[in-house]
């Protein structure tokens, strides 16, 4: 290598250098570095223009439609159900509530209610409150219970020799008619019955029509296969108005206040249903007055060997079981507890001998009926028809009345062998 002369790589740098020195000095930018962090968001822009509407879509699959049952009333199943029509009609049910129009209402088809509490009008009436055998109260055009002195009417009782008569009824008392529940068909506990401001609820009918047990008909009546009416013949559907509390007595008797069949409790007769004994349709006030048969059991159908001893007179002068295990212990409108009877039967029916009265000290019933009840509605000083048997006597006859049964062993018969 000559001298004076630069080498080969230090050509390499000056040239490296001088470009780098001349690329500076031309202005243009250098390679771009690596991404900073996001800055805050900036305000939002201008909202466009609202576009047209679309086209329709396709209708969609149609959905289920169904119109929910109505009340129809008990004169439309009569179309179908002739006999048992007339059967319920002539019974308590369809009558606990009945509208007036100006005049007094004909109950039953047959009974008119002629008396009314002093100083009302039928043109100041809107219900009468049953009417159809024990008793009538009456519902002012306020929808208040009418009260007073002489605000209900008691019919008379043949059998306690009482006459028709007004007698009082919460006196001093103001009372609105809060009974829809059970003396009407559909009842809803809101709203006030044809605006009258002393109805407490609303109801599609007044009185226990058919459908108040069968349920809105409507769809049954439209099409009869395709919806049965509900049927149900548990004793609950009962007890719904038939036994909705404590028993309540006084006057010497259980008072009617709607649950008068809580006296049921005592004896093996509360684990039967109701229709087990009674047709739902027919009542026991009509078909006892025409002499027709009433129950659809029978007492000696469960109870025959009590039947086969029955001791007489009694078998004699037809005294049925009923007469001594049901006595009229239920006060509806009328009691006598001189002679130890009312207007209703109780369903009481254990008779303990070994009792005389019914009630305890503290004034509330016995759980089995007494020897007053069972036997001393006809064994009185007033107006019985019996003679009234002292203390000691009637625990005597009470105490060997069905007993001992009579059976083949104790008679040394054999058993005949099947």
């Amino acid at each position: 290598m000559k001298a004076g002369r630069p080498s080969g790589w230090l050509l390499v740098i000056t040239l490296t250098v001088l470009v780098l020195a001349l690329g500076a000095c031309s202005g243009r930018p250098g390679p771009i570095g690596p991404q900073g962090d996001p800055g805050p968001q900036g305000p939002p822009g201008p909202t466009g223009a609202t576009g047209e509407t679309g086209a329709r879509g396709p209708a969609g699959q149609d959905g289920v439609s169904f119109t929910p049952a109505q009340f129809v009333g008990s004169q439309t199943c009569a179309e179908c159900h002739q006999a048992y029509y007339d059967s319920f009609i002539a019974s308590g049910h369809p009558w606990i509530l009945n509208p007036v129009a100006d005049a007094a209402p004909t109950i039953a088809g047959n009974r008119a209610i002629r008396t009314l509490p002093e100083g009302l009008e039928w043109a100041n009436v809107a219900y009468v409150v049953g009417g159809y055998n024990w008793k009538a109260n009456f519902v002012d055009k306020t929808g208040a219970l009418v009260t007073g002195e002489t605000a209900q009417l008691n019919f008379a009782n043949r059998l306690l020799q009482t006459d028709e008569q007004l007698v009082p009824y919460h006196p001093g008392e103001e009372l609105p008619y809060d009974c829809g529940a059970c003396h009407t068909t559909g009842y809803i506990a809101e709203g006030n019955q044809d605006g009258r401001a002393g109805i407490v609820g609303t109801f599609a009918l007044p009185g226990v029509q058919c459908e108040a047990c069968h349920g809105p008909s409507s769809l049954h009546v439209n099409d009869p296969h395709a919806f049965t009416p509900r049927i149900d013949r548990d004793r609950q559907q009962c007890m719904d108005c038939h036994m909705t509390g404590e028993l309540v007595v006084a006057d010497g008797f259980i008072q009617h206040t709607g649950h008068e069949y809580g006296d049921l409790f005592p004896g093996k007769h509360a684990a039967l249903d109701c229709v087990d004994c009674h047709d739902p349709h027919a009542g026991v006030v009509a078909p006892r007055a025409a002499r027709q048969s009433y129950l659809r059991a029978s007492c000696e159908g469960c109870h025959w060997q009590q039947v086969q001893i029955q001791k007489p007179p009694h078998d004699r002068i037809r005294v049925d079981c009923v007469d001594c295990h049901m006595p009229e212990l239920i006060q509806v409108a009328v009691g006598n507890p001189d002679a130890f009877r009312a207007d209703m039967a109780t369903h009481q029916v254990v008779i303990n001998a070994a009792q005389i009265g019914q009630f305890a000290d503290d004034g509330t019933i016995l759980p089995q009926l007494g020897l007053d009840s069972a036997c001393r509605q006809c064994h009185n000083a007033a107006g019985g028809i019996g003679p009234a048997l002292p203390d000691d006597t009637l625990l005597e006859v009470a105490d060997n009345y069905h007993g001992p049964l009579v059976t083949p062993e104790a008679t040394g018969e054999a058993t005949a062998t099947p």
